[in-house]
């Protein structure tokens, strides 16, 4: 289980990185694939998190419409 393995930001970014990569999702379901396989609620993986991760995550949500998209000049602001 990964909670066994004191569990950091650095290490759950590159679980996420991993397992995108090697099964070719996107990064809410890595996020949710790694939370079912260890039977971590989500709610609780939320503290490693990384920004990396957050904005990945952010981007994916726009792309797929979920939030709204932004204009070039409030991404500088």
């Amino acid at each position: 289980m990964i909670e066994q393995q004191f569990l950091t930001k650095s290490k759950f970014t590159k679980l996420v990185e991993a397992t995108v990569a090697e099964k070719s999702i996107s990064y809410m379901d890595a996020i949710l694939h790694l939370c079912d396989k260890n039977e971590i609620e989500p709610l609780d993986i939320k503290k490693f998190i990384s920004n990396i991760i957050k904005d990945k995550v952010e981007a994916e949500a726009r792309n797929l419409n979920f939030l709204p998209k932004k204009n070039a000049l409030e991404e500088f602001m």
